[in-house]
């Protein structure tokens, strides 16, 4: 199939991005960082035309599902959203060396994907033959992505706070290429902000989804309560930061996390947890 080709491309094409950015943030060449940002645009483009290419295909063999709807498309879809909230970030504020820490998420998706999850477009399962289904996905791994983000933000925040307790940051070293503590900070509290009511919609629409396939709006699946808890996590998070003042190490490692139970509750409710969503799982 020509989708999987693309993806193939683009999976390529984000390796070279997260290089580009290493060699940017190991050498500071603005060339460097410039083209790790069109790779990764470049990827995303030609990931976009794949996702519509399989959209296309599954109509072309009678089955006609958005690509969103067994884990090797959701984890390909959640690629797209991690370079879609970085490429969104890196316009807006040109901190480039954030890329080196955010790419490899996406690439790691991407590749996994490729080499070992099965490619089949398959019928829909009844349960998932609603328009819920794109509603859903769609706003749970663009929140997903912006978590994602944010933690790679928050692992540079750590090294950078480290790097200045330590009173090791050399003149013009790779720490001085860094983004300001109080940027990252910043950034790390954006992503989540952006990231948390996107996830409560992803709940709300999936709960919808559920009376609509299931006839109730909520049965406690292990899916329905690891997403609770990780909109527990933000949720604290966010109040932390409202109302006690919380920043720095405290929210970087929440944000952290919060990221490790977000993909607990993605990958490892569905591959080591049965429920109402085992169509997520590797069969």
């Amino acid at each position: 199939m020509l989708s999987a080709k693309l993806f193939n491309v683009t999976t390529i094409f984000y390796m070279l991005s997260m290089l580009a950015f290493f060699g940017f943030l190991a050498s500071r060449n603005k060339i460097a960082g410039t083209a790790g940002s069109a790779l990764a645009w470049l990827g995303f483009a030609i990931q976009t035309v794949a996702i519509g290419f399989r959209w296309k295909e599954s109509y072309d063999i009678g089955m006609g599902h958005a690509p969103m709807s067994n884990l090797y498309e959701s984890v390909v879809f959640f690629a797209w959203s991690i370079v879609l909230i970085f490429g969104i970030i890196d316009i807006k504020y040109r901190y480039r060396v954030i890329g080196a820490f955010v790419m490899p998420f996406a690439l790691l998706g991407m590749a996994w994907a490729q080499m070992y999850l099965p490619a089949d477009i398959n019928p829909l399962m009844p349960a998932l033959q609603s328009n819920w289904l794109l509603y859903h996905v769609i706003t749970c791994f663009l929140g997903y992505a912006a978590f994602a983000v944010a933690c790679g933000v928050s692992g540079m925040y750590l090294i950078k706070s480290r790097s200045e307790e330590k009173n090791t940051e050399a003149a013009g070293g790779m720490m001085s290429h860094f983004p300001p503590t109080r940027v990252l900070d910043d950034l790390n509290y954006k992503a989540i902000m952006v990231g948390f009511p996107l996830l409560t919609l992803g709940i709300i629409t999936g709960a919808a989804w559920a009376n609509y396939a299931w006839g109730t709006y909520w049965s406690w699946d292990p899916k329905e309560t690891w997403s609770l808890i990780v909109w527990f996590i933000y949720a604290a998070f966010l109040h932390a930061r409202f109302t006690k003042g919380w920043v720095g190490k405290r929210a970087a490692w929440l944000s952290i996390i919060g990221f490790m139970a977000t993909i607990f509750c993605y990958l490892g409710v569905n591959l080591l947890l049965s429920g109402l969503h085992s169509y997520g799982s590797l069969n």
